[in-house]
């Protein structure tokens, strides 16, 4: 398979938008997946390819807000390390089990999180107590995020920052800094097993990994510049946004299984 620089061109501009979408309110795999399986990819090779690009975007947005002192590295490193372990599993896992039934779920959580979002607006929007212990976060909470993303992916970094916000009394900006952190932790790990099993397609992987450099640090400046309400709103959308994604490909998916037999 080989593609002409216009679509590598393309796929430059998708990437970009995607992460910078995803810096600040997760989901930008809802964009850079589906455009990649048009390319008629294998499905394997698309999520693995997917990841070269995730990598750039996490990566270069949590750079930025470290350096920026909305999060310090240090502090994070036990959550860092459970992220990892937690992601390796579930990449292992999900080559031998099927993700079809947590993805199911995924869907109308993610509505409930909008939904509260919406009608909690002073959530997130300063520091509050946290309502689970730190530890308790770190050695339970950390894992099950990097698991989900190791095990299938879609909406990791839009779950992390409820995560943070609802258990750990994060304010959205705070929640959101964490998140690309940990979410490029889960990212490394899965790629490195995807790098290890050959399921990647390089040239169009490192062009959206170039586009998603860019994006993940112009998506931290915007969520630095405009704040909490940006993020709230971009929260309820994109967590809407992938719900529907996510249920109608799933009807339209068993429908035609169920036509075909």
């Amino acid at each position: 398979m080989s593609f002409s620089p216009e679509i590598l061109l393309l796929f430059f501009f998708i990437a970009l938008v995607a992460a910078t979408i995803d810096a600040i309110a997760g989901g930008g795999g809802l964009i850079t997946l589906p455009a990649l399986l048009a390319t008629g990819m294998l499905p394997a090779v698309a999520v693995a390819t997917n990841k070269v690009g995730a990598v750039g975007g996490s990566f270069s947005a949590a750079l930025h807000f470290i350096r920026k002192g909305h999060v310090r590295l240090r502090d994070l490193i036990p959550h860092i390390l459970c992220v990892f372990v937690g992601a390796v599993l579930g990449a292992v896992v999900v080559s031998f089990l099927s993700a079809r039934i947590l993805m199911l779920m995924i869907p109308f959580m993610l509505i409930g999180f909008a939904v509260f979002f919406l009608f909690s607006p002073n959530l997130g929007v300063r520091e509050e107590q946290a309502r689970l212990s730190a530890p308790m976060f770190i050695g339970f909470i950390c894992p099950l995020l990097g698991f989900y993303d190791g095990f299938c992916g879609p909406g990791t970094g839009t779950l992390m920052v409820v995560a943070c916000v609802m258990l750990q009394g994060f304010s959205m900006l705070k929640a959101t800094a964490t998140t690309k952190v940990l979410n490029a932790t889960s990212n490394i790990a899965a790629l490195l097993f995807f790098i290890a099993h050959g399921q990647i397609f390089w040239e169009i992987g490192l062009v959206m990994l170039a586009g998603q450099l860019v994006g993940g640090n112009l998506g931290a400046r915007i969520a630095i510049s405009k704040g909490q309400r940006l993020i709230r709103i971009l929260m309820v959308v994109v967590s809407i946004a992938m719900s529907i994604k996510l249920l109608l490909g799933d009807m339209l998916a068993a429908l035609v299984v169920q036509w075909l037999h």
